[in-house]
């Protein structure tokens, strides 16, 4: 495989049909205004790491593996181009992989690898250090392709600008404040949105009226959460259940502020309510303001941490027409702020199944959003399908001819049938050091033509999956 440069893909599939203008089409004239514009997609998961530089945050602890499993979740990127696009990635994908995909149908865009990729370091910092590749994006720059990264930091802003190739989205100086919790919370405010009782918190003073007020909910029984403003795959994030820990959460953010030598900062304390379901939805903005609902999709997720999706979601045309209500609203108030893109939104659903249509607004990719062509391929009417990833403990690497001979008949060969796709296979052999057993995740779709073969046929992956050790605890970090 190439260390580096181009990597031609397989030749065209002969089921590949010329399908109708789907989200790939709707995401370039989003962006760009112009559904011919190839776009270079960047997987710079967990961008809200670079967000979060200098503000007052809640201690965390991250495991060195984990990192390396979240950095090779830039392989997602990869689905989400079309034959005109490019794609940026640490290493070349599995061969085996591509011809698994490319047996669904799925064109695929041209794949640019770094030069020398380094575990710890994302994608954006891998390209940074590699001279070849900025050379070839000035190329592409130039032809019209735009940058398109997970989200816009001040690192994917150094790495267009070094490359002379346009970002197709708002730089950090809009993409930042709008994907905080505080701008979230506002922004749910001004638009009379429902969400849990709580406050959004940008001084210490702020906080301390939080506090306060907070405390009284406690002491009626309630539990509350203290959240990050860029908190991102339950880090950040803080449960309640008694004053005195709320006050050592205060005086922790407070000495984190003084240090850094300011009084803002920016936290949510919100109140912990009941609820039935958590859902996920996007939307495109248009740079023309033009707001268009993609999906709405069941969130699984476990401790704050995503697990996984479910489409589509058990809603009623009411619960429906809320979000799509308030996706007009919150794309007309991100279009004033200076936005554009995608845009993932947190919601919920409660015991009554009543509706919180915005707990967190994620402007930027989402899990949600890789999952979008193999959606729109695989899941038609009457069908459905479960997203999810399984963990593996693995003796030494893993390649895709013999996770295939693992699944077997399980394993998806064509866009009407039932079974497992992958949909991101670097992630298994991420953590492999060579120094003995390494945690590897395994990324994938199961889709069926009812709800209860989706079950079976999950039951039987997780089964067959089983020969690669069980899972131990981890500590890796997911994207939401």
């Amino acid at each position: 495989m190439p260390e580096n440069g181009h990597m031609d893909q397989p030749g065209a599939s002969a089921r590949e049909e010329a399908a109708p203008p789907g989200f790939g089409t709707r995401l370039k004239h989003a962006v760009t205004g112009d559904p011919s514009t190839p776009l270079v997609f960047l997987g710079n998961f967990e961008v809200e790491e670079q967000w979060a530089r200098g503000e007052a945050g809640l201690p965390r602890l991250s495991a060195e593996g984990g990192v390396a499993v979240v950095n090779r979740m830039d392989e997602f990127a990869l689905l989400l181009g079309g034959r005109d696009d490019h794609v940026i990635l640490k290493s070349a994908p599995d061969p085996g992989y591509l011809r698994h995909l490319e047996r669904l149908g799925l064109g695929l865009p041209t794949v640019h690898v770094v030069r020398n990729q380094v575990p710890a370091h994302i994608v954006t910092q891998d390209a940074l250090a590699d001279p070849g590749l900025l050379v070839t994006l000035r190329e592409l720059g130039t032809r019209g392709a735009r940058l398109l990264p997970h989200g816009a930091s001040a690192l994917e802003e150094e790495l267009a600008d070094r490359a002379g190739i346009p970002l197709a989205v708002p730089g950090a100086a809009v993409s930042k404040p709008v994907n905080s919790k505080v701008y979230s919370r506002r922004a749910a405010d001004l638009l009379g949105l429902r969400q849990p009782r709580g406050w959004a918190c940008a001084s210490l003073d702020e906080l301390d009226a939080a506090v306060e007020a907070a405390t009284a909910l406690l002491d009626e029984g309630r539990t509350l959460l203290v959240k990050e403003a860029y908190g991102v795959s339950g880090k950040g994030i803080a449960e309640v259940a008694d004053s005195r820990r709320l006050a050592r959460l205060r005086t922790l953010i407070d000495r984190s502020a003084r240090k850094s030598g300011t009084d803002r900062i920016a936290f949510v304390v919100e109140e912990k309510v009941a609820k039935r379901a958590d859902l996920n939805y996007q939307f495109t903005l248009g740079r023309d303001g033009e707001v268009h609902l993609d999906f709405v999709k069941e969130a699984l997720t476990e401790g704050g941490v995503h697990k996984g999706h479910r489409f589509p979601p058990a809603l009623s045309e009411r619960q429906l027409d809320e979000i799509g209500t308030a996706a007009r609203l919150l794309g007309k108030q991100l279009a004033a702020d200076g936005f554009w893109g995608v845009v993932g939104v947190d919601a919920m659903v409660d015991p009554e199944d009543g509706v919180y249509p915005v707990i967190e607004i994620n402007a930027r990719n989402n899990m949600s959003t890789y999952q979008t062509r193999l959606q729109e391929r695989l899941v038609g009417p009457g069908r459905c399908a479960l997203a999810r990833h399984h963990p593996l403990l693995l003796d030494a690497e893993l390649d895709f001819a013999a996770l295939s001979r693992c699944l077997g008949d399980l394993l998806l060969d064509r866009p009407d049938g039932s079974g497992f796709v992958v949909n991101n296979f670097a992630t298994v052999n991420a953590g492999a050091t060579g120094g003995g057993p390494y945690h590897g995740r395994l990324y994938g779709l199961v889709v069926a033509d009812s709800p209860a073969r989706l079950a079976a046929l999950d039951a039987a992956v997780e089964e067959r999956l089983r020969r690669f050790g069980p899972p131990l605890p981890e500590g890796i970090r997911h994207d939401r």
